[in-house]
């Protein structure tokens, strides 16, 4: 039984990720991607992009030291550095896990306890999960003119669009909406658990309230508003790849953006399937046609989820190469 529990918890992911990907590009024709790729998509800005991406984790690895600092904890910005790079890749393989392991690593290479380091990542996501709100709080007010006017040229209704939703559309949608209830679920199950050990509960507590302590709040908040912006420039940079998305403004990147940094939320390895769609969904919005915004969503995530995978080999290899500071 704990075997199936292991497997199901991967397989769902993956078999609820790919049964999106198979219901958007069932009738695709993949022959026209390497037309595309090798013939009408500007590389350079997509080689620009991937230092903002890099540096978005790099970030998340500095930040980091800070809320460990007032826990007493020092640990080296390498070891931090690279364990952030192996969490990303490591939930392209089973999703969410890639948090459990980042402070598996600081524990293994600095002997920092688990659960002090992963109340500091709470922490983290809840600045990051306010910080998100608060621009796409923003993007919807400053957009709602756009939405307007694109009803008001175009005839579309509320009422027209969801017409004209196929049932696989509503399909996808409720899977997703489900799927994050079964997320949200899980995780107050463990939590429930984690509640019943005390040592484990004041360990999480010890690591989410360190943040008051932090030595330097506006180097935090810098920081935070730094990783945020780098990975808004390594997707906005991507957008002057193609000719029938350069020309689309800041907003709709910004509505992009915050879409697909919901859709994630959906436990699929690396957004799988929801980002594609909701992506998709939001450019067609703002008149790129249904193919060419499956161009885009395909080549964008493809190509930043193989930078994912090189980062995290890179981390894989790297950490074998550091001492490990808890045995010496």
């Amino acid at each position: 039984m704990k075997y199936a529990k292991q497997i199901l918890k991967i397989a769902l992911p993956l078999l609820l990720g790919g049964a999106i990907l198979y219901w958007m590009y069932r009738d695709f024709d993949f022959q026209q991607v390497k037309q595309v790729l090798l013939h009408e998509m500007d590389w350079t800005w997509m080689l620009l992009s991937f230092p903002f991406g890099i540096m978005a984790q790099v970030l998340r690895g500095w930040r980091w030291r800070q809320t460990l600092e007032p826990l007493g904890e020092k640990p080296r910005r390498k070891v931090l550095v690279n364990s952030v790079f192996l969490s990303y890749a490591a939930s392209l393989v089973v999703p969410r896990i890639g948090e459990f392991m980042r402070c598996g690593v600081l524990k293994r290479w600095e002997g920092i306890s688990f659960t002090k380091a992963l109340g500091t990542v709470v922490t983290e996501r809840a600045i990051d999960s306010l910080l998100i709100l608060m621009i796409a709080g923003t993007t919807i007010l400053f957009e709602m003119t756009t939405f307007g006017t694109f009803f008001e040229k175009t005839g579309t209704s509320v009422s027209g669009m969801l017409s004209g939703f196929t049932w696989a559309g509503y399909l996808v949608t409720a899977i997703c909406l489900v799927a994050i209830l079964v997320l949200l679920h899980l995780l107050l199950r463990h939590l429930s658990f984690y509640n019943k050990v005390k040592t484990t509960l004041a360990g999480l507590w010890e690591g989410v309230i360190s943040l008051k302590n932090v030595r330097s709040v506006s180097l935090f908040s810098m920081m935070t508003i730094g990783i945020w912006l780098c990975y808004f420039l390594h997707y906005y940079l991507t957008f002057f790849c193609f000719d029938f998305t350069a020309h689309l403004g800041i907003g709709c990147v910004l509505v992009t953006f915050i879409v697909g940094s919901i859709a994630v939320i959906v436990p699929t390895p690396n957004g799988a399937g929801p980002w594609h769609f909701a992506v998709k969904t939001m450019l067609i919005l703002y008149g790129v046609a249904d193919e060419k915004a499956l161009y885009f969503v395909l080549i964008v995530h493809t190509v930043q989820t193989l930078l994912v995978v090189v980062l995290g080999i890179y981390a894989w290899l790297r950490l074998s190469f550091i001492k490990n500071s808890s045995k010496s």
